[in-house]
């Protein structure tokens, strides 16, 4: 396993990352509590020590999974949290005040909430949720952050951006308040290349990536015949025609690298590690074969300059949650 530095805080953190969204048993359906902890051991035989979870993932339930695992290993498994928005809306909406989604005290109150989760005594990485550049310099979240750290109950502090809206957090950036950023980023979505990642770069601000998979659209195992359990949120995410259209695009690429479909999750992950400043990949791995597969891309090796000028011709940005 190679390991990367996570921005300004120092900490190496294996390439591929454990996201821990789908052990949480609501969207993702089908998850079962021991195949996930099977899955969750196993990525830390191979090497994974990055393992990114929420409170709002089962309303703790991926925590004290999570937690249970971590504590039975020795040496530095790091976790990051995220704290839901007092308001629940996902993503944040633009002309909303901080102080309806992240007040000083919510803050404080949701990282406790997750500590007990965890059982663990810090956070390595605690996340806001959403974000929107408009809570700059506003109300009292920063003391929250401030005081948390102060504790020793949060090391470093990073935000969520909301889905597909990556220059939301530039300008967050630019104050050199925040320590991490987590993205969507893949070979549809390279929006973050434009303003985000090179602000990331400049201000050596740790880059977390999600849905490199397309929520399972680029490991080329979707198709017009897949069916998704009834309560699954991918039966919204890939509704209507969207299945056909995503298998069209991928057969596209694998075309255009002379690839087989089998080789589209590996290509996917390879091309967002490809960029300099990305310090982690968190696809979801709920059993073994998933981890074992996944962990084997993080070798330190990327993707080949002729292959990354081809995948640029792929840029295919859409919001597939509304």
């Amino acid at each position: 396993m190679n390991y990367r530095t996570l921005g300004k805080t120092g900490m190496k953190i294996s390439e591929i990352g454990y996201g821990a969204w789908g052990i949480g048993k609501t969207a993702w359906i089908g998850a079962d509590d021991q195949e996930s902890l099977n899955a969750l051991n196993r990525s830390i035989e191979l090497g994974l020590n990055f393992i990114d979870t929420a409170l709002g993932y089962g309303d703790g339930h991926s925590e004290k999974l999570v937690g249970q695992v971590v504590r039975e290993h020795t040496g530095n498994i790091y976790v990051a949290s995220k704290i839901p928005p007092k308001n629940g809306q996902w993503p944040a909406r633009a002309g909303v005040p901080s102080e309806e989604t992240f007040t000083a005290e919510h803050v404080i109150s949701s990282t406790e909430k997750s500590l007990r989760n965890l059982g663990l005594d810090t956070i390595d990485v605690q996340q806001f949720h959403v974000w929107s550049d408009e809570w700059v310099g506003k109300g009292d979240w920063l003391e929250g952050v401030r005081k948390l750290k102060e504790q020793g109950k949060i090391r470093f502090f990073g935000v969520s951006i909301n889905d597909h809206q990556p220059a939301n957090a530039v300008k967050l950036i630019e104050t050199g308040l925040v320590d991490t950023v987590q993205v969507i980023y893949n070979i549809f979505d390279q929006s973050p290349e434009d303003e985000l990642l090179p602000a990331c770069e400049k201000h050596n601000v740790g880059v977390i990536v999600r849905v490199a998979l397309d929520e399972g659209g680029l490991t080329g195992r979707i198709t017009t015949e897949t069916v998704f359990a009834k309560e699954d949120f991918r039966n919204g995410y890939f509704k209507n025609d969207r299945k056909q259209e995503v298998y069209d695009r991928v057969q596209k690429i694998a075309a255009d690298l002379h690839i087989s479909v089998d080789e589209m999750a590996e290509t996917a992950l390879r091309y967002v590690l490809s960029h300099p400043a990305v310090s982690t990949v968190i696809p979801g791995m709920r059993s073994i074969t998933n981890v074992e597969r996944n962990m084997k891309v993080g070798d330190g090796l990327g993707l080949s300059q002729d292959q990354l000028a081809k995948l640029k011709a792929h840029r295919w940005i859409r919001n597939f949650y509304q």
